[in-house]
């Protein structure tokens, strides 16, 4: 198998987004660049989010001016309103993903907006790149296999907000499982479905272990023809928002498997875990991965 699949790196952002430790710039952008010598081609670096709600991701645009240029490296900016994509854009971010919640109450305690509010926003944001230009704009559906406050999400939710990212023409749609409430069939119904009214798009899974599932969930995404998946070096991550939810599926653990597979990568396994404990030292909390904790096997593999 010489498959490749893309893992994005959200460490920095999701991964940092819901710790009691605040870290200045420095320290992320020397994070940032530890993962990115771990072979980490396309992170998300930043949140272009009102820091009086989450403080964890002041420092935006600091970030931003901060990181040296690297043609090979690509930094999304996350924006969840005109506001915020606005910000992202002239900040210099190479892409910017727009995040629609499948659920009006999570959306609400999110983002400050019903799901179809969000919609709109998507549409002004997507007219307004194509008008005026900026990084290409990605979308994120959030929520879709479960939201705190609503219990189960209707799957229409999700496809309506695929469907309208298609016809937006953006290039690329993550579902994402905010709270880690799906399973492996849930998976692969969800992005079947999702493919079948954005065909020519590139979709990809944003996976959180709150209930043990996630590498199940990222091998079912794998099966149904999903190529790009984000993870967190560690597992860090979690919601300010989103009660319970914790870390997302741990890069390291994700790249071991994936690799035990076949598949490549860019990531350099040893490197990841390194850091992993790294940031762990730095936050105060120990990194939550099976690598982390059990080591490589077989000894010295990549």
């Amino acid at each position: 198998m010489s498959d490749r699949i893309e893992i994005v790196e959200v460490g920095a952002r999701d991964g940092l987004q819901n710790e009691a430790a605040i870290l200045d710039v420095a320290e992320k952008l020397d994070f940032i660049a530890r993962l990115e010598a771990c072979g980490v081609g396309r992170s998300e670096v930043a949140s272009f989010v009102n820091p009086k709600r989450v403080p964890q991701m002041a420092g935006a645009e600091a970030i931003m001016a901060g990181l040296p240029e690297h043609e090979a490296r690509t930094r999304i900016g996350l924006a969840l309103n005109r506001r915020g994509w606005e910000r992202a854009r002239a900040s210099g971010c190479d892409e910017v993903n727009v995040v629609v919640c499948a659920s009006d109450a999570f959306g609400i305690r999110n983002q400050g907006a019903s799901r179809l509010e969000q919609m709109h926003a998507l549409v002004a944001i997507a007219e307004d790149q194509r008008e005026n230009g900026g990084p290409p704009v990605t979308l994120t559906v959030s929520v879709a296999f479960g939201c705190p406050f609503e219990g189960e999400v209707p799957p229409e939710h999700v496809v309506e907000a695929v469907r309208l990212g298609a016809e937006l023409g953006l290039p690329e749609i993550a579902l994402a499982d905010t709270i880690g409430a799906a399973d492996p069939w849930a998976v692969r119904r969800l992005f079947d479905a999702a493919g079948a009214v954005a065909p020519d798009t590139r979709l990809r899974a944003h996976f959180h272990d709150t209930r043990g599932a996630a590498l199940a969930n990222a091998f079912a995404a794998i099966e149904a023809g999903v190529r790009v998946l984000d993870a967190s070096c560690g597992g860090l991550g979690g919601c300010p928002f989103a009660p319970g939810a914790t870390g997302n599926v741990a890069t390291e653990d994700l790249a071991w498997m994936l690799h035990r597979a076949g598949f490549e990568t860019g990531i350099d396994i040893p490197a990841m875990i390194a850091t992993s404990r790294w940031i762990g030292e730095r936050i105060g909390k120990a990194p939550v991965s099976a690598l982390s904790r059990a080591g490589l096997f077989p000894a010295g593999a990549v």
